[in-house]
């Protein structure tokens, strides 16, 4: 019998974003409407979040009718066939049904025929968990090109009479096209660190119509099936959270915040951005920011704030870029990659 030859193992590939795409609602509900339904001002509004207006979904339509146009628009920027594709992730807390997953749905409608399909729910670090499970695949080999999107209906599960959470949140939908480069590239996935902790759960959450509380009169009633949040602990946590993370992601790829060109943080609150940047010591213009515009988008705050920062030049060739959430769960991520 002959003696197996040992090979050196190859290099895995760079997970590389090839083309980004976004998507709102034509929509918009300003402070001033918010005004008109609940006891609350523009001045209440901005002072607490920073947020002046955001995007509405119409009645009809579903995550993954807003999932379709980021998508694609992201593969028309990477130059890539629906057919081409062979794995699609959303990231969504707003699913268009419990099953089939919204993925599936998306797939049908873009005729992504050969893709590997499913939803993956994180709250609003959902888009970067589902991008470091795409980049994992390709890593292996398993899979070259992802379309991982990160979308959300939240007028669809907001309470429009609670004054603290309805200001907060709005629509809308991000995608991003991940595909296998070269190893030793400039470009690409540098590192990512995720976190969860699920002793605080109960801070931010829908607490019915899943098996726990199925719908019914009662729940229905009682509002339950409405985000509920405790602001104040949140926003304690998310700073913590988020801060670490991005001084981890950075310590595991050999880097410091010096080396950063630009932040691009899960938009939620204006307040929790500055702390982070007081906490880090980044200047805040180092930071992209669009959530006075749209709001808190859970899963599609971050893709849709990279599209924005990549088709007005803020994020450019050549850039080390961190992008950094957190989210009900609780969970936490950050990504750094070469742009």
């Amino acid at each position: 019998m002959k003696d197996a030859i040992a090979h050196p193992a190859q290099p895995m590939p760079r997970a590389v974003i090839a083309g980004v795409g976004a998507y709102t609602p034509e929509q918009v509900l300003t402070n001033a409407d918010l005004e008109k339904l609940v006891n609350t001002t523009d001045e209440w509004i901005v002072s607490r979040s920073g947020i002046h207006e955001r995007h509405i979904a119409g009645e009809k339509v579903a995550t993954s009718d807003l999932s379709v146009e980021a998508a694609r628009r992201a593969l028309a920027a990477a130059g890539v066939a629906a057919a081409a594709v062979d794995m699609i992730i959303v990231a969504t807390v707003t699913p268009d049904m419990p099953f089939p997953n919204t993925a599936c749905l998306v797939q049908r409608k873009i005729g992504a025929v050969n893709a590997t399909c499913f939803d993956l729910e994180a709250a609003c670090t959902g888009f970067l968990f589902a991008m470091e499970t795409a980049r994992q695949y390709i890593r292996t080999g398993a899979i070259r090109t992802a379309l991982i999107i990160g979308a959300e209906k939240l007028s669809s599960v907001t309470d429009w009479q609670d004054r603290a959470t309805c200001v907060l949140f709005g629509d809308g939908a991000g995608a991003v096209v991940l595909q296998a480069g070269a190893a030793d590239g400039a470009r690409g996935i540098v590192n990512t660190v995720t976190g969860s902790d699920g002793s605080l759960a109960d801070l931010l959450q829908i607490p019915a119509g899943g098996s726990r509380l199925p719908a019914s009169h009662a729940t229905v009633d009682g509002r339950l099936h409405y985000m509920k949040m405790n602001g104040r602990e949140v926003f304690k946590h998310a700073v913590r959270s988020m801060s670490d993370a991005v001084l981890r992601v950075l310590a595991g790829a050999g880097l410091t915040l010096a080396d950063v060109d630009i932040i691009v943080p899960h938009q939620a609150n204006l307040r929790i951005i500055h702390a982070i940047s007081d906490k880090l010591g980044v200047p805040l213009e180092k930071f992209f920011v669009n959530l006075d515009r749209y709001g808190n988008m859970s899963a599609a705050s971050i893709p849709v704030a990279l599209e924005e920062a990549v088709r007005t030049g803020r994020v450019h060739s050549g850039q080390t870029v961190v992008m950094v959430a957190f989210g009900g769960g609780f969970t936490w991520g950050a990504t750094v990659m070469k742009w």
